[in-house]
């Protein structure tokens, strides 16, 4: 596909954020509000041409979820990207993966909405355990080349 940009939350202790920092140079990290995260993502150059982002469920202990669809108002914006490709490499690298397609109104969905908007479709976004639910051995397995499943 091309030059993808790998995105988490700012925070010392965010495990989506410390994720896509060790994916890759090619990383950012959203600022934890409405309003930051949208001049966030405005910002980004044209040279990428996709996005995986990442967010914390407090809920989720050794799983990850997979979005389908960011939701604003009434209306639903789906990913190109496929799904299934990332939950396969998941489940390979030994890590319990489940698809959604309820996406909840908070932080996570309102930065997934602007990526697909500023992406045209082309992001997917994980949500993956705290750090207190993901030690370092699952954030390593959680590392892979993404790239490949575009």
């Amino acid at each position: 596909m091309g030059k993808v940009l790998y995105i988490g939350f700012k925070g010392k202790n965010n495990a989506s954020g410390r994720l896509a920092e060790s994916l890759s140079p090619d990383h950012l990290l959203l600022t934890n509000s409405f309003e930051g995260l949208k001049k966030d993502i405005d910002s980004i150059g044209q040279e990428y041409d996709c996005a995986v982002m990442f967010g914390v469920d407090k809920n989720l202990v050794s799983t990850v979820r997979i979005e389908l669809s960011a939701v604003k108002g009434d209306k639903k914006y789906y990913s190109k990207l496929n799904a299934d490709k990332f939950a396969s490499s998941l489940d390979a690298a030994g890590i319990k993966t489940v698809i959604s397609d309820d996406p909840k109104t908070c932080l996570c969905n309102e930065a997934y909405w602007n990526a697909l908007s500023r992406f045209e479709g082309r992001a997917i976004f994980i949500h993956i355990p705290t750090i207190r639910n993901a030690d370092e051995a699952f954030l390593s397995k959680m590392r892979l080349d993404y790239s490949i499943y575009l």
